[in-house]
């Protein structure tokens, strides 16, 4: 992989593990995004590092735990920023987009950022060219008292240009803003960055007027079939230009499905929905395609993360990943090239599962265990009493996908090498009673103000 390579990466908003046929779905044809499988790499042990999506987007951006860039929650303790929060991403940190702009390559974000979206935590200021989208979810409502505040504001650059936009169209819209990117950046190695804002939460998805009623599955359906049009956009637009060969795709999810009343999503065979630490809600489908260097048809079962994205992005592109402090991902390259040798990074390190401030699961190899703590919501909510005790558990991923038979009685010293590296990552990033010696202050303004037209 010594050519560098144009970068797309495609990354949905709350959309499940088994939501896309190449991954098991019966009600979903995605024949674009089957499509990249079929001629890339299919990851099976791909996580996002949060259940939600404001710290997802941080790890990807960053290459770390949330945790590590204090982005685990929100200024007032929320899991994700709200519309005019004091906090977001700090200027000072280093993103995958810095990193390829520093490289010559033009860089854009089109789509749901959701990393502050006041003026010094906005896309621009953080690596971005240009920044056509929304800066936070799209069924959000401020929480100012007295004030009409639009729902969703709809940015390019730093300047608000519709404060109401029709939600129907917003991932036809992205995906022609990034058709248009490709277009005028074929002739130079570009950095697109496609963070939808579908299916979205657990309210009512978004299609436009040409996908509904056209799925199996109701609007939910309808919304991924629209997504998976958008990745077939592309792929057509990247062959027309002559550079589909010289571009990497990547193309994921910030986290699981969440749960709809009746369940439309699905994270199948994953137990669990998306908002917490299960794999349901943190392993992710995953494809990464680039024609003659990522064997076609593969697939990858060794554990991998969002995170590993930033390193691997700036190998790729003739430099490394900041050195100046740490990062918590891997470059891949080797796996990615199909060495059936090389081992995952983090069956050294481990992975590890984050509630906003709580460490709640680590995985490493095939096994993964659930921490023992007090109840989660408890403890979120400020009481430390202990009372509503959590007792470990332990799965074996390899043999038990859908963690249904429970075995910490069986495997006593699997569980206590997993407890120690807990400690470990306790003391490096800190858990819901301590600072981590090793974190780093997210970015804070001493007054948020609405987006709002001017």
């Amino acid at each position: 992989m010594n050519q560098k390579p144009n970068i797309v990466v495609m990354n949905m908003d709350n959309l499940g593990y088994g939501d896309i046929s190449c991954y098991g779905s019966q009600l979903h044809n995605t024949t674009n995004i089957d499509r990249l499988a079929e001629e890339g790499m299919r990851f099976t042990s791909f996580y996002s590092v949060s259940g939600v999506c404001t710290p997802s987007r941080a790890g990807l951006m960053t290459g770390c735990y949330p945790r590590r860039v204090n982005m685990h929650c929100s200024a007032d303790n929320r899991a994700v920023l709200f519309p005019a929060d004091r906090k977001g991403l700090h200027p000072q940190e280093i993103t995958v987009a810095k990193v390829l702009k520093d490289q010559g390559y033009a860089t854009a974000c089109i789509g749901k950022w959701h990393l502050g979206d006041q003026k010094p935590f906005l896309p621009t200021r953080h690596g971005f060219d240009q920044f056509f989208g929304c800066p936070y979810s799209e069924d959000m409502r401020p929480d100012v008292k007295g004030d009409h505040v639009p729902p969703l504001p709809i940015m390019e650059d730093e300047n608000v240009i519709e404060s109401a936009p029709d939600i129907n169209y917003l991932t036809k819209r992205y995906t022609e803003k990034g058709v248009d990117f490709i277009m005028e950046n074929k002739d130079r190695p570009f950095f697109l960055y496609l963070p939808y804002a579908m299916p979205g939460s657990d309210k009512t998805p978004f299609a436009s007027p040409d996908f509904r009623g056209k799925s199996k599955n109701g609007i939910y359906g309808d919304c991924v079939q629209e997504l998976d049009w958008s990745a077939g956009q592309i792929l057509k637009n990247l062959k027309n230009s002559g550079i589909d060969d010289n571009t990497l795709i990547i193309w994921t999810s910030d986290n699981g499905a969440v749960y709809h009343d009746p369940p439309q999503g699905s994270n199948a065979p994953l137990k669990g929905w998306g908002y917490d630490t299960s794999e349901g809600a943190q392993r992710m489908p995953c494809i990464m395609r680039l024609p003659g260097q990522i064997p076609a048809g593969s697939v990858c079962d060794k554990v991998t993360s969002m995170m590993d994205i930033l390193p691997t992005l700036a190998a790729l592109a003739g430099t490394s990943a900041p050195d100046d402090r740490i990062i918590d991902g891997f470059d891949i390259r080797n796996i990615l090239s199909g060495n059936t040798t090389e081992k995952s990074p983090y069956d050294t390190t481990g992975f590890f599962y984050y509630h906003m401030h709580q460490l709640q699961a680590v995985r490493c190899g095939q096994w993964k265990l659930y921490l023992p703590l007090d109840n989660k919501s408890t403890k979120l909510r400020g009481d430390y009493s202990g009372k509503n005790r959590v007792e470990a558990r332990l799965y074996n991923l390899d043999l038990d996908i859908s963690e249904e038979n429970e075995v910490s009685a069986l495997h006593p010293e699997v569980v206590k090498d997993l407890m120690a590296l807990a400690d470990r990552i306790r003391e490096d990033i800190g858990d819901w009673d301590r600072e981590g010696k090793n974190q780093r202050p997210a970015g804070y303004v001493n007054k948020a103000v609405p987006q709002m037209t001017s």
